[in-house]
């Protein structure tokens, strides 16, 4: 049975904790926090609730440490985690910094422990059918991508943490962070990029971006926005194949061949837990940790999730945060 602590229990620590209790030889046994919302959870939940990884470590010997504490906790955490002898699941971003994400990635490795990177949007199904469809040619090669995610400003974030740039990265790490993983998993490091953003006045950071990521005979582009109104969440994209465009439009997965009827892939999760947020219920994140439990059991990195693709992905965004 792999034991693990949950650090932070906000929308992130609630949602993981969801979904461990549908996954076999797995428990929670412990949370780390210091708040309110700790304790309340801690009591609703009938756990143990400790100030600090280190004397929950002493006192309850877990295997995994999950990391769900803001951005700018993420790398002392998995450090002390990793330090003290346990695996590491982090949020995304794993770090600001690439020099912090790989000293954190060398540590897993001299302790001879895993360090595994939480970029849910790998274990949806619409990406892991766009991947099928990258990696097999079956409807030729891409030529073209678009992606955009978009929402209102988050201002229900607690102690507007996530404007300070020193402690989120703002919007790219926060929010295009999900889109450029894909991007990258699926076509590599860009050749050359560029951005554009823009921002109201008095705004002490960018409120919408355009990326442009180039490779040899593919273009890639991609949006990303916290508006300044109440703009409903959109997440969707496009991909043009050689044969076919392929659209995600946020309700269905479809692609369009020439001379062929319209093909919708099923992509209806094999269970749907509740998320505890304002996300509907989804097998997403239940797939995610389901994965990284296997990993964990067979001690071997993410294959989905890897050293290399995390670090281009954060040494990228910080390039462009400048």
């Amino acid at each position: 049975m792999i034991r693990i602590a949950i650090v932070g229990t906000g929308g992130m620590g609630t949602v993981h904790y969801n979904n461990y209790a549908h996954i076999d030889g797995c428990k929670v046994a412990a949370l780390v926090g210091i708040t309110e919302q700790s304790k309340a959870c801690a009591a609703e939940w009938g756990l143990p609730l400790y100030a600090d990884i280190q004397s929950m470590a002493r006192a309850e010997g877990v295997d995994v440490v999950d990391v769900c504490s803001p951005t700018f906790l993420h790398k002392d955490h998995v450090m002390e985690a990793l330090s003290l002898g346990m695996h590491a699941i982090t949020e995304k971003p794993v770090a600001l910094h690439k020099k912090d994400a790989e000293a954190m990635f060398d540590l897993a490795g001299k302790q001879g422990k895993l360090l595994l990177v939480a970029q849910v949007l790998q274990f949806t199904r619409e990406i892991e059918t766009l991947r099928g469809l990258v990696q097999s040619g079956e409807y030729g090669k891409p030529l073209d991508a678009f992606f955009e995610r978009l929402s209102a400003c988050p201002r229900w974030v607690q102690n507007g943490w996530l404007f300070d740039r020193s402690k989120s990265g703002l919007l790219p790490f926060d929010l295009h962070i999900h889109d450029l993983d894909v991007i990258v998993s699926l076509f590599g490091r860009p050749e050359h990029y560029s951005f554009t953003s823009c921002g109201g006045a008095g705004k002490t950071y960018q409120e919408h971006y355009r990326f442009l990521y180039a490779y040899k005979d593919l273009n890639v582009a991609a949006e990303a926005a916290w508006f300044n109104a109440d703009f409903p969440f959109t997440a969707r994209w496009r991909v043009y194949f050689e044969n076919a465009v392929v659209v995600n439009d946020g309700a269905r997965l479809v692609a369009y061949p020439l001379d062929h009827e319209p093909r919708v892939f099923d992509t209806t999760d094999e269970i749907q837990i509740p998320t505890g947020i304002n996300l509907p219920p989804t097998g997403m994140f239940y797939r995610e940790l389901a994965h990284f439990m296997d990993c964990v059991k067979r001690g071997a990195p993410s294959e989905r999730v890897g050293r290399e693709q995390i670090l281009t992905v954060v040494g990228l965004l910080e390039e462009m945060a400048g």
